[in-house]
């Protein structure tokens, strides 16, 4: 498909921080060799929907994006603002486009989640708030994260992000991809099956899932996954929700085969007040917010590619629709 546009080339931002993006474009742009271009914006489908049908290309929350893409007949290219696009993924709606993701950005702001709650639970820094809310002197015996063995379940940018930022607690790092084929950084690297099949995580004292969305990772980590890991393991989820059983998780957590489970991401968000995890041992819920999206940085990876798609060059981040990422 040419992706080259036309003079007339109409772009729109679909986003509910669509004109804090607007705002940021002209920084992104200041270095740009092309000029940026005019965009229209919107931040709901409907305020969009009068211009969809003359939109060649969009900086588009998948979510927002979904339910105009059979009006967009002109679309060429979408660039997601989210680093996940399930919404895009639906086997009913239309693939004649490119589509690219936002890498590169997330895996920083992945690392300050996941570190910081790894310091907060190995040094214990809950007891504390609560011995000084009571004015009490109560000192715990501690590890160090430098010795520990950290296991990272997928491995696109923000998973190799957090296996770099691992390297720099002296740690060892455990890899877990698609393939099973290892990058540097990594102690070891299994595929998932393999893993499962050869034990590859029982070493593990932490686990830290950022899989995408796709269906063959569902219900992935199941019964049969916990089983595989050491007593006291830390599972900490920063990918999708869909990928844990979230009953087999319940499981685990009740009998002590974990020692804490730390999600930012649910199969379904918000979770219910009603839902059993609410109330589940050491359980650390936080609302998706390990890495949120910043305006400056969406509108600074929109200018780099929007140099490519001017200029007729392959975009970055591509997407691969057949693998949903």
């Amino acid at each position: 498909m040419n992706s080259t546009p036309s003079m007339e080339s109409v772009g729109l931002i679909l986003a509910r921080d669509a004109q804090s993006i607007a705002e940021a474009l002209p920084d992104a742009f200041a270095a740009s060799p092309v000029a940026m271009p005019d965009l229209l914006c919107a931040s709901t489908p409907t305020a969009a929907m009068a211009h969809i049908g003359h939109v060649d290309f969009m900086l588009a929350q998948p979510s927002l994006a979904a339910p105009l893409l059979a009006g967009a007949t002109r679309l060429r290219w979408l660039q997601s603002t989210f680093a996940g696009v399930e919404p895009l993924m639906a086997p009913d709606l239309r693939r004649d486009y490119q589509l690219t993701g936002v890498k590169g950005i997330f895996g920083p702001l992945m690392c300050e989640y996941v570190f910081g709650k790894l310091l907060e639970i190995n040094r214990h820094f809950a007891h504390y708030h609560a011995s000084q809310s009571q004015r009490q002197w109560q000192p715990q015996p501690y590890r160090s994260l430098a010795g520990q063995t950290l296991a990272v379940v997928g491995l696109g940018s923000i998973g190799r992000a957090i296996a770099q930022m691992a390297k720099h607690f002296g740690m060892r790092v455990i890899g877990v991809n698609r393939s099973g084929d290892s990058m540097p950084g990594l102690d070891q690297c299994f595929s998932l099956t393999q893993a499962l099949a050869e034990g590859g995580l029982a070493g593990a004292d932490a686990v830290v899932l950022a899989l995408p969305s796709t269906p063959a990772l569902a219900r992935r980590c199941d019964a049969d996954f916990f089983a595989q890991l050491k007593s006291g393991a830390v599972v900490i989820n920063v990918g999708r929700g869909a990928v844990i059983d979230e009953a087999a998780l319940l499981h685990a957590l009740e009998s002590g085969k974990l020692s804490a489970a730390v999600l930012d991401v649910f199969d379904q968000e918000p979770l219910p007040p009603s839902h059993p995890l609410w109330q589940a041992p050491n359980v650390h819920i936080t609302p998706h917010i390990s890495a949120v999206t910043f305006a400056r940085d969406i509108a600074q990876v929109f200018a780099d590619n929007y140099l490519r798609y001017v200029s007729g060059k392959p975009l970055l981040h591509a997407v691969d629709f057949t693998r949903g990422y």
